[in-house]
Order: C-alpha cells, then sequence, then structure tokens
C-alpha cells in the first residue's frame, strides 16, 4: 500500500459506529484493523483516513462536534449516488447538495457538493 503524505487520524468515541458511518453511507473500505488498539484504516478512491476510539480519558476532554473549526474535504466521482444513501438512511444533512462555482487564479471551478458531520460532529464536505 502506498501511504498518502498527509492521513488525518481522527480521535472517536466509538470505533464501530464510526467506521459503519464511513463504510456504510461513505463508501470506504478497512485496508487494514487493529481491534486490539480500536483503530481502522479506511480508504476510498485517493482518501485515506485513520480512526483511533479514544480512551475515556482522552474523551473526557472532547466536547460535541468534535474537530471545531476544521473540515475534511473528500472529493468523490459519485457525489450524488453518497449524498442519496445519507437521504435514504435519513441522516441528518448540514448542507444540501449544490452546484458551486469559484475562481481559482485565472479559471472558475464548478462542483457538486454536500456537507454532513461524522457521529463524533466532525464536518465532512462531500465534493465532486
Amino acid at each position: 500500500m502506498k501511504y498518502n503524505d498527509l492521513i488525518p487520524e481522527l480521535m472517536v468515541s466509538d470505533i464501530n459506529k464510526s467506521k459503519d458511518f464511513y463504510v456504510s453511507l461513505l463508501g470506504f473500505r478497512a485496508a487494514y484493523e487493529r481491534e486490539e488498539d480500536r483503530f481502522v484504516f479506511l480508504t476510498r478512491q485517493e482518501i485515506q483516513i485513520m480512526l483511533e476510539q479514544g480512551s475515556p480519558e482522552e474523551l473526557a476532554g472532547m466536547v460535541y462536534p468534535f474537530g471545531k473549526g476544521i473540515n475534511f474535504s473528500f472529493g468523490m466521482d459519485d457525489v450524488e449516488a453518497v449524498y442519496q444513501r445519507f437521504l435514504d438512511a435519513q441522516y441528518p444533512i448540514m448542507n444540501e447538495l449544490e452546484k458551486r462555482s469559484f475562481r481559482v487564479e485565472n479559471s472558475e471551478v464548478t462542483q457538486m457538493e454536500f456537507c454532513i458531520r461524522d457521529p463524533d460532529g466532525y464536518v465532512i464536505r462531500v465534493t465532486s
């Protein structure tokens, strides 16, 4: 496996709940797990992310929503299908699916995107 140069590792409150969210709704797959460490390494297309369940002491210092001030942008080639999975699951959507355009240097980029929070409140922006 080739590892990306930047791989976020998120502290989560329930590894099974978080893994189910990323696998079932966002379409990730578990590349490997260390159940004894409550850890999973997830991949989807070129995205890599690690989840580790925090200890009771670590989690005592965390307040929902975790990750205040940051959002993770996941580029996916099937944004509309992923969005539909969230709708079908009746999962709360922060920002509905929309077409957005913005300037990048001297050109305009247009993409589809929506935002949700994972079970611990980390903001995920799913974008084309």
